[in-house]
C-alpha cells in the first residue's frame, strides 16, 4: 500500500470522521488489526503505545521497532512521489555531499544516486549495515548523538523520522549541526489522535509547529500530498 494511498486514507479518518467516533478503541482495533496483519498478542501494545512509549528503556523501544511487521514495512519507501520530485528539485545545486539520516533500505539515497551524481553520499541509522545502498557510504549511528564533525554536510536530510523520537529537541539539534547549507525533513501533516496506527509521537497538523520545532529562520515548509517537507536553508 503505497504513501499516497494510506494519506487518503488517514485523511478520510482524521478529517472527515467525529473525532468521539475516530478515537474510539472499538472503533480503531479493526484498522489496527488489518494493519498489523492480525498479530492480536502484539495489537495491544501497539494502540497503547503512546502511553507506553516514555516508560520504555532505548534498547526496549528500539526493539519496537526492529520487530514490527505491518503493511508499511510492505513498501519499499515511506515518501510519496511528490515529496521526492520537490526534494530532487530543491537539493542546493552547490552542494558536494548529502547524508540522510535514518536512511532505511536507502530508497532515497539511491534516488538522489541517480540524479545528482556530483554529491558524495552517506546513510546513516540504526542498523549494522544496509546492504542495498548503491553508491553511498554507510555509518552506523544514533540521531541524537551523530558521529560526525559539525558541518561534515552540505546537505542533511530526514524523512519520516521525527514523528517518533521522544528527545526531540536533542536531535534537531544534531541534524544542524552536522549541517552546512541544508537540512531537508520530510514527515506527516498529521492530527493528533490517541490510536494512530504509525507509532508517531510528534504530530504537525500546521506547518508554524514544524517551524517552530526546527527553528531555521531561512525555511521553505510545504505540504504535498498529505506530507510535509521542510527545507531550511543555513548561514555557515
Amino acid at each position: 500500500m503505497n504513501r499516497s494511498l494510506t494519506n487518503a486514507i488517514r485523511y478520510v479518518l482524521d478529517e472527515l470522521l467525529p473525532p468521539v467516533l475516530r478515537d474510539a478503541r472499538w472503533f480503531m482495533y479493526p484498522f489496527f488489526y488489518i494493519w498489523y496483519k492480525g498479530d492480536r498478542k502484539q495489537i495491544k501494545m501497539y494502540m497503547d503505545f503512546k502511553s507506553l512509549a516514555y516508560d520504555m528503556t532505548e534498547e526496549e523501544f528500539i526493539e519496537v521497532y526492529r520487530n514490527i511487521d505491518s503493511m508499511a514495512r510492505d513498501r519499499p519507501t515511506d515518501l510519496n512521489n511528490a515529496c521526492i520530485k520537490f526534494m530532487l528539485e530543491n537539493i542546493d545545486p552547490t552542494a558536494k555531499s548529502l547524508m540522510d539520516v535514518g536512511c532505511g533500505n536507502g530508497y532515497w539515497l539511491n534516488l538522489v544516486s541517480e540524479s545528482r551524481k556530483d554529491l558524495k553520499l552517506t546513510g546513516c541509522d540504526l542498523y549494522d549495515n544496509v546492504a542495498t545502498l548503491k553508491n553511498a557510504d554507510y555509518v552506523k549511528g544514533s540521531i541524537y548523538k551523530l558521529p560526525f564533525a559539525d558541518n561534515a554536510f552540505d546537505v542533511v536530510t530526514c524523512h519520516h523520522t521525527i514523528e517518533h523520537l521522544r528527545e526531540l529537541p536533542d536531535a534537531i539539534a544534531e541534524l544542524k549541526r552536522v549541517a552546512k547549507k541544508q537540512v531537508i525533513i520530510a514527515t506527516p501533516r498529521q492530527r493528533y489522535y490517541y490510536y494512530t496506527m504509525d507509532h508517531h509521537l510528534n504530530f504537525y497538523p500546521i506547518a508554524a509547529y514544524l517551524q517552530k520545532e526546527i527553528q531555521i529562520k531561512d525555511n521553505i515548509c510545504k505540504e504535498l500530498q498529505g506530507d510535509w517537507v521542510y527545507i531550511g536553508k543555513l548561514n555557515k
